[in-house]
């Protein structure tokens, strides 16, 4: 599943982390209003270049990281574990998406931050973080540790992941449904557990498997 358990979990640290600490931006009085002016920019950039073929590229890339589209990849990537016996990618797997889904709904509650205006998409529930952006980079970076064995193969299809994670959030800007720091905080937050529980079963796994090698 993962070469090197302990530098996994350095990087999903980093990762989360990261998303922490935007959260912390935009919760404390003292930083929220330097992080809603680059928001309030970025907001109004996205309006002044707004055409058609972009929006309808948007729309189709925020379609690519809904339920529609999440959930049945990940079912198939589940029976497909199974299938083969992968009981330690499926366990990893399913612990990234359950923690990921869990997080959201209490998460946006507590900061309960509003969704910009002038949406040009149906939302609901709170701005912060994006759900779109947790959902896609769980699945999409998820899919890639669980499925690829490690290699040149695996580095490629991460970079693809990440890329269309970070694109697919962006959308969610560009279509004006959350703000720049809701998805940026969302990816960060998926791409971490997606890639941090894959660490920590591989460390408790090689750990368990050293425990039972016989002394010299």
């Amino acid at each position: 599943m993962l070469v090197d358990a302990r530098r996994g979990l350095r990087v999903s640290a980093v990762l989360l982390g990261g998303a922490v600490g935007i959260g912390l931006l935009v919760a404390l009085p003292a930083t929220r209003p330097a992080v809603q002016a680059v928001d309030d920019a970025v907001w109004e950039w996205a309006g002044a270049v707004r055409n058609e073929p972009a929006t309808w590229a948007a729309v189709a890339l925020s379609w690519l990281g809904s339920v529609w589209v999440n959930w049945p990849l990940r079912a198939l990537a589940v029976l497909l574990l199974a299938g083969r016996r992968h009981w330690a990618r499926l366990l990893a797997f399913v612990l990234a998406v359950v923690t990921s889904e869990a997080a959201i709904g209490p998460v946006k509650a507590a900061f309960d931050r509003p969704r910009p205006p002038g949406a040009l998409i149906e939302t609901s529930a709170a701005a912060f973080p994006s759900g779109h952006a947790i959902a896609g980079a769980v699945t999409a970076v998820g899919l890639v540790l669980v499925l690829v064995p490690p290699g040149p193969a695996r580095w490629r299809w991460e970079v693809r992941a990440v890329v269309f994670a970070a694109v697919m959030a962006l959308s969610r800007v560009y279509l004006r449904a959350h703000w720049l720091s809701d998805t940026v905080a969302g990816a960060l937050l998926g791409a971490g557990l997606a890639l941090g529980w894959p660490a920590v079963v591989t460390a408790l796994r090689d750990r368990r498997g050293r425990a039972a090698r016989p002394s010299p």
